[in-house]
């Protein structure tokens, strides 16, 4: 997870287990606007069967997403756009419905927007990172007929007020969604900068297929941000969900105001 950076400079930041694991949250962003519910990824879900969950350290073994979206008043059936950065099991793995339930998407209404790179990937993925793709899910995707391939920065599907930042550094058309909000877009940064930790330029991923271009990648999106006060929304940060983009006099970038959690935001 943290690349080239030594162990002991990163176990300050995230302690590992014995087994020289750390924590992850897999967590998504619900958006509410103009009478829809845009969900922006769907994270890790609970498609895996026991021993899938056993190896990768899934401590949950019922779809969380979908409980948590009940805890809003929702139901699967409501979610009219899911936004996939990428197609990644641990975040596009949502999707689908809790093991040991056959395949199939548990968002019967939803339209998907997906980079045209990304779902191309996830078509004819490379052997590096084969085993990061759920077999058959572009499939069920496909055939609802309701998906946008996105290589522009805007979507027809989600229309004014949401935005686009490209990168390939972690992944071929990863696409970062900024939200337009009162006091400052909000950016769900994904795998270009998956927490807290990793907001620090040269701290990069060894899954991320070209680091020195995603370090590239990263600081042009966080100077435009910074002077439009960005926030950062991390989907793998365990304790931190959202903070505001900062830069220190020596040029490092960070974020205050960290939030652990959100429950409800001005759009």
């Amino acid at each position: 997870m943290f690349g080239n950076a030594p162990k002991g400079m990163w176990e300050k930041w995230i302690p590992p287990d014995d087994r020289n694991r750390i924590p992850l949250a897999c967590r998504c962003l619900l958006v509410q606007d103009a009478g829809r519910n845009i969900l922006l990824e769907a994270g890790i879900g609970a498609f895996f069967e026991p021993a899938l969950r056993e190896r990768y350290g899934v401590v949950e073994d019922r779809h969380v997403l979908v409980e948590s979206l009940a805890a809003l008043g929702l139901a699967p059936a409501d979610i009219h756009v899911a936004v996939l950065s990428h197609l990644h099991f641990d975040h596009a793995g949502g999707l689908l419905a809790a093991w040991p339930e056959p395949h199939r998407l548990v968002f019967p209404n939803a339209h998907y927007v997906v980079g045209a790179e990304a779902w191309q990937r996830a078509l004819t993925p490379h052997a590096r990172d084969r085993a990061s793709f759920i077999p058959g899910l572009t499939d069920l995707i496909a055939a609802t007929h309701r998906l946008e391939l996105i290589s522009a920065n805007r979507s027809d599907t989600l229309g004014d007020g949401f935005v686009f930042h490209r990168s390939s550094g972690h992944t071929p058309g990863l696409l970062l969604t900024e939200v337009a909000m009162p006091d400052g877009p909000v950016v769900f940064c994904a795998d270009l900068i998956p927490g807290k930790a990793w907001v620090h330029l040269p701290i990069t991923m060894g899954y991320d297929r070209y680091p020195e271009l995603l370090i590239d990648e990263k600081a042009a999106m966080l100077g435009d941000l910074l002077p439009r006060h960005g926030r950062l929304f991390f989907t793998h940060d365990p304790n931190i969900a959202l903070g505001a983009l900062v830069r220190d006099d020596k040029g490092r970038y960070g974020t205050t105001a960290d939030q652990p959690s959100l429950r409800a935001l001005a759009h």
